[in-house]
């Protein structure tokens, strides 16, 4: 899911400069956005938290940052979308993610079963159906710093996340031909 940066230190993906999905916070509900790509507009839910300049493992808060799109998977057995900008890894019972601050893989994917604290990326509600890994505390990692922040499919009723940023089922389809390596997801 963590893809290797090409030799020319440029964003690999189709077109000649990566593009911005901004997230702006809903008037009167801190917990909700308008997630805006392209002619695209489409409602979002946000961290228990709110959107925070000083994200802290454990906050849920969802990053005040301009996030790279690293990658993106899917829950094994579902097709991969046509129209996705981005191959989606296949994820299942083995594949987990670490959260736990003073493990050395912290905020990395990891195998399952694993001691410390961790996410199981293979989920039985429909959350990580489709999922893309932005670049929060991964590339220049802080321990502590935050972990797992995805751009997912939301709960029912746009339910806030633990510092995700989630969309309907639906939205995020819509929204996936947006989706590159390199896309800015921009959290104002």
């Amino acid at each position: 899911m963590l893809p290797k940066r090409p030799a020319s230190g440029k964003p690999s993906g189709r077109g000649s400069r990566p593009r911005t999905i901004a997230v702006r916070q809903k008037p009167g509900d801190r917990l909700k956005a308008l997630v805006r790509a392209g002619p695209v507009a489409v409602p979002a839910a946000l961290g228990r938290g709110g959107i925070t300049s000083f994200k802290r493992e454990g906050d849920g808060g969802t990053p005040r940052a301009a996030m790279a799109v690293l990658g993106g998977f899917r829950r094994g057995g579902l097709l991969a979308p046509d129209r996705s900008g981005i191959a989606l890894s296949r994820v299942g019972p083995g594949d987990g993610w670490c959260d736990a601050p003073s493990h050395a893989a912290y905020n990395r994917q990891v195998r399952l079963p694993f001691a410390a604290s961790h996410e199981t990326l293979m989920r039985t509600d429909a959350l990580y159906d489709f999922g893309y890994v932005l670049d929060w505390n991964i590339r220049a990692r802080r321990r502590g710093g935050g972990s797992a922040i995805f751009l997912h499919v939301a709960r029912p009723g746009y339910r806030p996340t633990e510092g995700c940023i989630a969309l309907s089922r639906r939205d995020l389809l819509r929204l996936m031909p947006f989706l590159r390596r390199g896309t800015r997801v921009r959290v104002v």
